[in-house]
């Protein structure tokens, strides 16, 4: 049963579209550290469809300029190298995976919410530790696209994906430990499968597959991993979205101590990032 379950996900994932070309390349320019915002405007102006995607970016209220900005290289440079590489993995990987459709294990709509949750409160979390501005939307791309692996499981397994939730539910435990148990495959797993695929290296392939065992990562990504884990918890208890998981394992003091924050760093936070969920719903619709 199990067997032909992973059987299941590893077709579907295999019959995925790949990356557009652009996008493709766009990460491997930005991956080279003697990169220009002049080298990646080579790359990028020969996808007119991620143009667009990059201009309605910077020009959007997620960003909040006040001016528009109708040249590229002008908003790349704005944007930083980082931000228009996480853009184009991102609004890709969104592309190939979102769903119109209500599926009956998760709601799509909260399934989406409760990822740019993350992604917004990691960030929070990221500015208020002091990290670098340019690396902080790497922490944003982290959080949204973190649980990516449920999408192949609610999409193929569907009526056994909602089992799963109820057990959860019945339970009182976390949806991975379910998932576990039920399915014998985990999002971890389905998303370990979808970072192979694309070849998402990097801070966000490693949060896809190890924000659950992060306690046994010993990778160079620990710091964004970590700020995930801790947006995760925030956003499954505050219930903002939903993942499926009513339930989250309790998180290690070594989150909190890595970080160097208290606990209680998301307290009153609550209403910023519903309204910078708002701003970032841009991500859906681009």
């Amino acid at each position: 049963m199990i067997d032909r379950l992973n059987e299941r996900i590893d077709e579907y994932i295999r019959n995925m579209p790949s990356l557009p070309t652009t996008v493709a390349k766009v990460l491997e320019v930005c991956n080279n550290p003697q990169t220009s915002p002049a080298d990646l405007n080579h790359v990028i102006s020969l996808d007119p469809v991620l143009v667009g995607r990059v201009l309605k970016l910077i020009n959007s209220a997620y960003y909040g300029l006040g001016q528009q900005v109708t040249n590229l290289v002008r908003a790349i440079i704005m944007l930083g190298i980082n931000t228009v590489k996480n853009l184009a993995l991102s609004t890709a990987v969104m592309g190939n995976l979102s769903s119109k459709k209500d599926l009956q294990g998760l709601n799509m709509e909260g399934f989406w919410r409760h990822s740019l949750c993350v992604g917004v409160a990691a960030k929070i979390l990221a500015k208020r530790r002091g990290v670098d501005a340019k690396q902080m939307e790497e922490y944003f791309t982290a959080g949204l696209l973190h649980d990516i692996g449920k999408i192949p499981l609610n999409a193929v397994l569907s009526k056994e994906y909602m089992l799963t939730v109820s057990v959860a539910d019945r339970e009182r435990i976390s949806l991975f430990r379910a998932e576990e148990k039920n399915l014998g495959m985990t999002h971890n797993a389905a998303g370990a499968l979808i970072v192979k695929a694309w070849r998402l290296e990097g801070a966000v392939g490693e949060v896809i597959i190890h924000h659950h065992n992060y306690l046994d990562y010993t990778g160079p990504h620990q710091d964004i991993l970590l700020s995930i884990v801790a947006a995760n918890r925030f956003a499954s208890i505050m219930e903002i979205g939903f993942s499926g998981d009513r339930y989250p394992e309790k998180t290690g003091d070594l989150v909190w101590e890595t970080l160097g924050v208290s606990r209680d760093v998301f307290d009153g936070i609550e209403a910023t990032v519903n309204e910078e969920i708002e701003k970032a719903k841009i991500f859906l619709r681009l």
